[in-house]
């Protein structure tokens, strides 16, 4: 008697159709991250600033010692993020948080990795150069930002209540 016969057709489709997705839907894929080599800081800067972008908003970021802080504000006002990280020379890599105002549920606050190079464009100006990515990703998107003069970081004017998820918590 065949295994077909026995089982009839639609069982020994789907055990066929679970065997293969066993054998293949692990696609091995690993998280993407950046291969950034660090270089030395610019001479004479510092990370600790408030930096812009026409998105994204103003970031404000604090260094101690080797450790990262920032938020951020949306400049549509719909969201608010924080980040935390740790840098090596020039190269900040870190994980971020984004909290939508407003919302609730699973959806309101997305998460990942990234990753910024500290350096000088082409007119002399402090910049953030970088990308983040979802999840577990570091890359994926684009984050371009320049460092504002004269502005003072203030992380305590950006934040809110999401879902109970205080600034900071990671």
């Amino acid at each position: 008697m065949s295994i077909v016969r026995f089982f009839g057709r639609a069982a020994v489709v789907s055990v066929l159709a679970v065997a293969a997705c066993t054998a293949g839907c692990d696609s091995g894929e690993r998280a993407k991250t950046a291969k950034i080599p660090q270089g030395p800081m610019p001479e004479g800067e510092e990370w600790t600033g408030v930096y812009f972008h026409p998105v994204y908003g103003y970031l404000h970021m604090i260094e101690e010692g080797s450790n990262i802080v920032g938020r951020w504000k949306r400049a549509d006002q719909s969201k608010w993020g924080e980040l935390s990280g740790t840098r090596a020379g020039n190269v900040l890599h870190y994980q971020w948080k984004e909290h939508t105002i407003g919302m609730v549920g699973a959806s309101a606050t997305t998460h990942g990795k990234g990753y910024f190079v500290y350096k000088m464009d082409k007119e002399n100006r402090p910049i953030l150069d970088g990308e983040f990515g979802l999840n577990g990703d570091e890359v994926g998107s684009d984050w371009h930002s320049v460092k504002q003069a004269r502005m003072a970081p203030d992380l305590k004017s950006i934040g809110g209540d999401s879902e109970g998820v205080q600034p900071g918590s990671f």
